[in-house]
This record gives structure tokens, C-alpha cells and sequence, in this order.
């Protein structure tokens, strides 16, 4: 079995159907680790592909927050006023959805969150080799796939010790040994490689492997402007950052 695990869309359809056209040559199954809304311009578009195509979904920041779960408070000037924007566009059903997605799932030995899986509902970012290391205690399975900070990222704990691994790259899973794996943004990169990202989890070999796609960033960028939505949002899907 082969999984598509994608993560962090952010209402970036022209991402969102670039990964999902890689992934076919690879994968029928998706896995999403939530934010399908929030920042983009195709917050309906990107609700109703991954309802259709994912086989298991849990709810990101952004999803909640758009559901009236999280308060607008608690995000950036920027982030705020494009959630306010997507509340608009998106009807009572939409939001009913994105509001009635669970914080965590299981697929396999494998448990799927969007940001920690220690106390999910607070939203802290795994980032540094202390912050993954620190989130073992908290699940019980081999694998745990999360997204939220954007950047792909490795942790693994075992007899030979901790390690810690950032950017693009393969992970093998080495017998007696508990992974972490950040497999990036879909629809807003911020490690300064403005393709797309997701992860290519192939069971049988026992590999993760993030991908990088190229999309049409620049489509993306005028409908953002379009929207008037502000301009930092389509500016740093050029820069990746």
C-alpha cells in the first residue's frame, strides 16, 4: 500500500491539483493532516476535491477557526483577515464539514495530526529536533505524520539514539525505531522552494519520501490579488517562505 499524505492547502487549488496529479502515477489513497482553507483564493474548490479524494482527513487550525471552533484572535493580521474572507465564501455546509473533522486518525500503524499529537487542540508547532523529540510520550503508535509548520521535517527515536532530519528527503524505517515525519505544505512551502510538497508513504518498503512539485504559482498569486486579500500571501508563495 502507497499513501499520498498531503497537508496545509491553505485554499491553494492550483497546488492541490498539481500534488493530486503527481501522487496518481503513485497512489489512489490520500491522507490529509488538515488546513485545506485559509490564506487562498479556492476555499470551496479545496474542500470539495479533498472530500472527494481523501480516504482520511483531520481538521487543521485553520479549518477550525473558519468553522467558528478557534477564535481569530489567535492568528496573524494576515491570516485573519483571509479566514474572515473565507468564512464568506464558504456556505453553512462547508464549515459544518470542515468543523466536524477529528484532530486525529489512525491509518495503520500510523496516527495522523495536523500539528502535535501531544494535546493536538493547542496547535504547537513541531520545528526544532527539542519540539519533535518531546512529542514521542504522547502516541503509541510507529509513525506519526503531521503538518502545520510548513517544513518538511524527520524525527526518529530508537536504541541507537535521537535523530533529527529537515528538508526534502526519503526516510526508512529502520526496525525498533519510532518516526515523526513533517511532510510540508501543499499549498504554501516556506522552506524557500516554492513547489508544492507532500509525502509519499510507501508501506511495503517502508519508506516516506517527500516530494517536490512545480505548479502555477503565479495563477495562484492573481487570484489571491484579485480576491483582495492582502498581497503578502500571493508575494511569499513566489518566495517559498
Amino acid at each position: 500500500m502507497r499513501y499520498a499524505v498531503i497537508s496545509d492547502i491553505h485554499g491553494n487549488f492550483e497546488a492541490l491539483d498539481a500534488v493530486l496529479g503527481d501522487a496518481a502515477a503513485c497512489t489512489d489513497v490520500v491522507l490529509c493532516l488538515g488546513d485545506i482553507v485559509g490564506y487562498g483564493a479556492d476555499p470551496v474548490a479545496c474542500v470539495e476535491r479533498i472530500a472527494e479524494r481523501a480516504q482520511a482527513i483531520t481538521a487543521g487550525n485553520h479549518d477550525h477557526a473558519v468553522a467558528g471552533r478557534l477564535d481569530l484572535d489567535w492568528f496573524n493580521t494576515s491570516a485573519r483577515a483571509a479566514l474572515v474572507w473565507t468564512r464568506g465564501h464558504l456556505d453553512a455546509d462547508h464549515r459544518a464539514y470542515l468543523g466536524a473533522l477529528p484532530l486525529v486518525a489512525e491509518v495503520g500503524d500510523a496516527i495522523l495530526v495536523h500539528a502535535s499529537p501531544d494535546h493536538p487542540e493547542e496547535w504547537d508547532y513541531l520545528v526544532s529536533a527539542e519540539d519533535g523529540f518531546a512529542a514521542f510520550a504522547a502516541f503509541s503508535t510507529r509513525l506519526c505524520l503531521v503538518g502545520h509548520s510548513h517544513l518538511p521535517a524527520a524525527w526518529s527515536v530508537g536504541s541507537s539514539g535521537p535523530e533529527f532530519r529537515a528538508g526534502t528527503f526519503e526516510v526508512e524505517f529502520a526496525a525498533g525505531r519510532r518516526y515523526i515525519v513533517n511532510v510540508g505544505s501543499v499549498g504554501q512551502p516556506r522552506d524557500r522552494d516554492p513547489r508544492a510538497a507532500y509525502g509519499l508513504w510507501d508501506v511495503e518498503r517502508g519508506t516516506l519520501t517527500i516530494r517536490r512539485v512545480a505548479y502555477d504559482v503565479e495563477r495562484a498569486r492573481r487570484k489571491i490579488l484579485a480576491a483582495g486579500l492582502p498581497r503578502v500571501l500571493a508575494d511569499r508563495l513566489a518566495w517559498g517562505s
